[in-house]
């Protein structure tokens, strides 16, 4: 997964970060890339008293309930585990919504999914699902790509130190995104991944338009034009990323911050957009389907189908319906559903992806060279004129002036 990559890349990059447990890093760099292990992760609290502190949910939010000789006893829970039952380990974090302010709750590890006491409670299968009502003609992508989330529960796991990457330093703990170089690598990843998507949904979309017969016209062309336009940003800002680094440890650089910043926000207000002009204008072509891919084997049905359910410019029946059943499993099945969700939520919640943008600028001093640059531009000019040499005052005729200072009710006119 993205996360896991993002975050083992770091391992070998900046095993120094990990001190006291760099050897450690520095194992799993190489263990993961020998085994080629699929590594899932599992960073957020679940929803529940979010309003109070970490130490207040103990008996919810993970935590260490002793150390060993030979390791971490933890307890607690973590979401959303996506694909947890496939993979081999699973990364554990803080993801920084809460602050850590007791020891006990800073640690940052690997557990194997297998390990005495992990449990998964995972949600209903898309997959099972289409499987039991349809058939891959009807649900493409649910019946194939359903990545399976799960309610994440170590009671009393044990975790040996040597999967230990960080504990008890609150404030590294805090901050472990960031300064680990984590948020840059999965900010570029996460950029790549949904400018992908987005070549796919595009291409859906032209084709649909042509299959009911409204790609010329003028409003339906505008809105795909905007599908095409967003598509382009995110492409322009994995460019952007790749192409203006970021120094990092000696020999190696950090896709640029600030443009993944950028992508953080605007990809939680896009792909609820595409989502609209897909629904808005292919409106009802998308549920106008027969029921299942069986229909068109059954003669009797079938020729009903072929007249009636048929698609404009040359799309027969089947190819119509082939295609906007890929296009509303893509969007509008439960298992598109959960992908608009995914995109809300990807990087954190609505409010967090944006104030930490002002962060980060604050941080880093850009916000006091903007404010800068706006203040150089006041300071070039006064109530009396302008106060730079490059630029000269055109004054009003004496008369005029005063007469326009000693009557404001002549300047409204004038």
């Amino acid at each position: 997964m993205q996360h896991g990559g993002a975050f083992l890349a770091t391992l070998g990059a900046n095993s120094g970060f990990y001190e006291p447990f760099e050897e450690n890093a520095r194992h799993w760099y190489k263990k993961a890339q020998e085994e080629v292990s699929f590594v899932n992760h599992a960073i957020v609290n679940p929803p529940v008293d979010r309003n109070k502190e970490l130490a207040e949910v103990r008996d919810v939010y993970m935590h260490v309930e002793k150390e060993t000789d030979g390791g971490l006893i933890v307890s607690g829970a973590k979401v959303v585990a996506t694909t947890s039952t496939l993979t081999h380990y699973n990364f554990i974090a803080n993801n920084g919504a809460l602050p850590i302010k007791t020891k006990d709750f800073a640690f940052v590890c690997i557990v194997p999914t297998n390990a005495a006491g992990l449990k998964l409670f995972c949600r209903p299968s898309y997959e099972l699902m289409a499987e039991a009502t349809g058939s891959p003609f009807d649900y493409p992508l649910s019946s194939r790509l359903d990545e399976n989330d799960s309610i994440i529960v170590f009671d009393k796991v044990f975790v040996p130190w040597e999967n230990v990457f960080a504990y008890g330093d609150i404030d590294k703990v805090n901050n472990f995104f960031p300064r680990s170089g984590f948020l840059p690598r999965f900010m570029f990843h996460g950029c790549t991944r949904l400018a992908v998507k987005l070549d796919f949904i595009a291409g859906l979309l032209l084709k649909a338009v042509d299959a009911t017969g409204v790609k010329d016209f003028r409003g339906v062309q505008a809105q795909v034009g905007e599908v095409l336009a967003w598509r382009n940003l995110f492409w322009g800002l994995t460019d952007a990323m790749a192409r203006t680094t970021t120094p990092w440890t000696p020999g190696y650089v950090l896709p640029n911050l600030d443009y993944g910043l950028a992508y953080r926000v605007v990809s939680n207000l896009a792909y609820p957009r595409i989502k609209e002009i897909i629904e808005n204008v292919m409106a009802s072509a998308l549920i106008y389907l027969p029921s299942h891919a069986s229909d068109f084997k059954t003669p009797e049905i079938r020729k009903y189908l072929d007249q009636f359910v048929r698609g404009s410019n040359g799309y027969s029946a089947v190819d119509r319906v082939k295609l906007m059943k890929l296009l509303w499993d893509a969007m509008g099945t439960e298992f598109g559903g959960r992908h608009e969700l995914y995109e809300r939520n990807y990087f954190g919640n609505h409010e967090s992806i944006r104030f930490e943008v002002l962060m980060v600028a604050d941080l880093m001093g850009q916000s006091a060279r903007y404010k800068g640059f706006a203040e150089q531009c006041m300071a070039e000019y006064d109530l009396d004129g302008w106060t730079v040499p490059d630029l000269a005052d055109r004054h009003y005729p004496t008369k005029i002036r005063n007469i326009l200072s000693d009557s404001p009710r002549i300047i409204g006119t004038y």
